[in-house]
């Protein structure tokens, strides 16, 4: 399987490239060859500003789509919001337009998405089926999504995997968290009733590669544990796991909104998303546990 990945040197892209045998991978940045390693082919290209070079696409079978501007870091500022944005549906639409013209096409594209599509939902269980949100990313994920099923009309299989807060030891959510939980300040945030739904990185990887087998699934892929943790349950296992107290009161959601802006959705929404298809295709989660998952990321 001959595979192209875009937003490769980040976080998951770099654990994904390690599953993957010679791809080839398309990078704004020039030096990425020399960090990603002899087997990689480094192809320029500069998604918001033109179509994917169709030379790259030579001999691919498969396209997985990760390249997006960071969510979190900082307050969303109109500027900022439209990055966000261009990232993903821009760059996306660059990508299909590219694929939609090629003689030999993939087979199937493999694009991100989040679970942001679903918006703050409270308690409702949230399968693959469920409406989308109508909040700032629950907009950009549906446009993110339309972009990729452009391709569909060619005869490409898409996969859309709907990514849900990603645990591992070397980027995602979790590096951000520590500082404040080794020294015994963490704490819930908001009501802490607002569920989180994660995952491992390997999993997020397993559920990639089983899109990208099998050609029964298309359309929406949640990438989330099937057990997923209110907040103020993820606190606690988190303290537990770097075995620090964690009897601080819980952050006002006032608060943060105060200090983050419209980006302390990210922190307070509420997300109870369940892996139904993944499951329904058979995938075995190598991490379904929220305690074992962190003792794995952080040992």
């Amino acid at each position: 399987m001959r595979a192209l990945v875009t937003g490769a040197t980040g976080f998951v892209g770099r654990k994904l490239l390690s599953r993957l045998q010679r791809p080839v991978v398309l990078s704004r940045d020039a030096a990425a060859g020399v960090r990603l390693g002899n087997e990689v082919q480094v192809v320029a290209w500069d998604p918001q500003r033109e179509p994917a070079p169709a030379e790259a696409f030579t001999d691919v079978d498969v396209v997985f789509h990760l390249a997006g501007e960071p969510v979190a870091g900082g307050r969303w500022t109109a500027a900022r919001k439209a990055r966000i944005r261009d990232s993903r549906v821009v760059g996306t639409r660059n990508l299909a337009d590219t694929i939609r013209r090629l003689a030999r096409k993939p087979q199937v594209l493999v694009s991100a998405s989040a679970i942001g599509y679903y918006g703050d939902r409270g308690d409702e269980v949230l399968d693959e089926t469920a409406p989308p949100g109508g909040d700032f990313l629950s907009e950009v994920c549906v446009a993110w999504e339309r972009e990729a099923q452009a391709v569909a009309e060619a005869g490409v299989r898409v996969v859309n995997v709907r990514l849900g807060v990603v645990l591992g030891r070397d980027g995602g959510a979790l590096p951000r968290m520590l500082t404040p939980f080794r020294l015994g300040l963490g704490s819930p945030l908001g009501s802490g009733r607002q569920w989180m739904s994660w995952i491992h990185v390997q999993d997020v990887v397993g559920l990639m590669l089983l899109a990208a087998a099998r050609g029964d699934l298309q359309g929406p892929l949640n990438a989330a544990a099937p057990q997923p943790a209110t907040n103020r349950e993820f606190t606690k296992a988190l303290g537990r796991a770097v075995r620090r107290p964690t009897f601080l009161p819980a952050v006002p959601a006032g608060v943060l909104q105060l200090a983050l802006g419209e980006m302390a959705v990210v922190l307070l929404a509420s997300q109870r998303v369940t892996p139904r298809r993944a499951q329904a295709a058979g995938y075995t989660f190598e991490h379904p546990d929220l305690e074992e998952a962190l003792r794995d990321v952080l040992r």
